[in-house]
């Protein structure tokens, strides 16, 4: 079934997207299932695959619980809706909600926004005895220069709410955090123009490799290896499924992602663990309680067989999941990242890429016309690829070998005339 086609079956709705390739995923797998994905946005022109495959779309303030409600109930009404979902950290909540009061198969979706709240969130694990960095949330500059004192410069610095390293940054010492603490603070909504608390928290830097469990209800699916950009920022530039670590290492990492779930009343469905691995055992970072995001459920898919993607559809619309299928054993995901600002005026290499060795995916978040600025987060990834191997090294190689045939080319934003800026 090719992106335009359309099927007679029962909507699936999705509660907005993310931007960077499972929002596309989600909506083929409903495809490829027999229903009607629809996607309830405030702002269509966020997803370049929205035009592009012919998806249908409804204009509503998706931050308005009861406008969700009110318009799935429509959808009800009108061809009859299997569920709701969302491949977006920041409505999966809503999604959850809205399903459980139309009756729809969902997750506890106050948990979830306990679980959104990094606050909350790391003061239940600590309850709960689950390994955690030392935590402080502050709402002031100066109570977040105390707190770095007290814990014990480097110290991370994030928002209590987020997504994808927006905000999160590593400070060095009292200026620093000073300085980070001062930008953090003085933020009144997100990068979706949502409002956000003015409160921080400030945790320990945790030394060690970074990793990922990726979980279905109760049980682990995988452990993926997380590989970070240069500090002071936390950007995400592959993975590697599964994770190169002795068997002992990934169970102890598994089992305390699972403590997590347990902690925090978690284990419906998808959830997204990341932890590091420090000298004294695995420290959970944050859960998200979500399916991952950066393709790796693409790359699980590829590697291990499991379509957690498809699991996640069937979960939503009370439909059985299906068994896992023969994998590569081995996949990695590499990143395109923007590193200047401009006007995105091409974008090329792309059939090269599909075609290169191991390639199974290519996914290009972005398209000519559009604006690309350097945030430090996740949105500067502009495409990724995922490519299978022999092991995990090899997998590596094809994929970042195959990102480098990507070419997006820009051009320098316009400069501002003089007096206009800042209106």
């Amino acid at each position: 079934m090719n992106g335009h086609e359309r099927t007679s079956g029962r909507w699936l709705a999705f509660v907005e997207s993310n931007t960077t390739g499972t929002g596309r995923e989600f909506c083929a797998a409903a495809r490829a299932r027999g229903l009607r994905p629809v996607l309830l946005t405030g702002d269509p022109g966020r997803y370049v695959y929205v035009e592009q495959d012919g998806i249908d779309t409804r204009r509503l303030d998706t931050g308005d619980l009861a406008a969700v409600v009110d318009h799935c109930a429509g959808l009800a009404q009108h061809g009859g809706l299997a569920g709701i979902a969302s491949s977006s950290e920041y409505f999966v909540a809503t999604a959850a909600r809205a399903a459980c009061k139309l009756g729809l198969p969902a997750a506890d979706g106050d948990a979830i926004a306990r679980c959104r709240d990094k606050e909350t969130q790391v003061l239940a694990l600590a309850a709960a005895g689950v390994p955690v960095p030392a935590s402080t949330a502050v709402s002031a500059v100066a109570d977040a220069v105390r707190a770095a004192g007290g814990i014990g410069h480097p110290v991370v610095l994030k928002p209590v709410r987020g997504s994808g390293s927006v905000g999160v940054r590593l400070c060095r010492d009292r200026e620093e955090t000073r300085w980070w603490a001062a930008e953090l603070l003085s933020r009144s909504t997100d990068e979706r123009g949502n409002p956000v608390p003015a409160r921080i928290l400030v945790q320990a830097a945790v030394e060690g490799p970074e990793f990922s469990v990726e979980t279905f209800d109760d049980a682990v699916v995988t452990v993926v290896a997380k590989h970070i950009g240069p500090p002071p920022y936390f950007v995400e530039t592959g993975h590697e499924v599964p994770a190169p670590v002795p068997r002992a290492t990934a169970a102890s990492l598994g089992d305390t992602a699972l403590r997590a779930l347990a902690a925090l009343g978690l284990g419906w469905g998808a959830a997204h663990t990341e932890l590091r691995l420090s000298p004294d055992g695995p420290v959970v970072i944050e859960v998200n309680p979500r399916l991952a995001g950066g393709m790796i459920p693409v790359a699980v898919r590829a590697a291990l067989g499991v379509d957690l993607i498809d699991a996640v559809i069937a979960r939503a619309a009370g439909q059985r999941r299906r068994p896992a299928r023969p994998g590569q054993r081995h996949a990695a995901v590499r990143f395109l990242h923007n590193e200047r600002e401009g006007r995105v005026t091409g974008v090329e290499g792309i059939a090269a890429a599909r075609t290169a060795p191991g390639v199974v995916a290519v996914a290009v978040g972005t398209a000519p016309g559009r604006t690309v600025r350097v945030t430090h987060s996740f949105q500067d990834r502009l495409g990724c690829v995922v490519a299978t191997g022999t092991d995990g090294e090899q997998a590596g190689h094809r994929a970042a070998a195959a990102a480098r045939l990507i070419s997006i080319e820009l051009e320098e934003p316009a400069m501002p005339e003089e007096g206009v800026a800042g209106r």
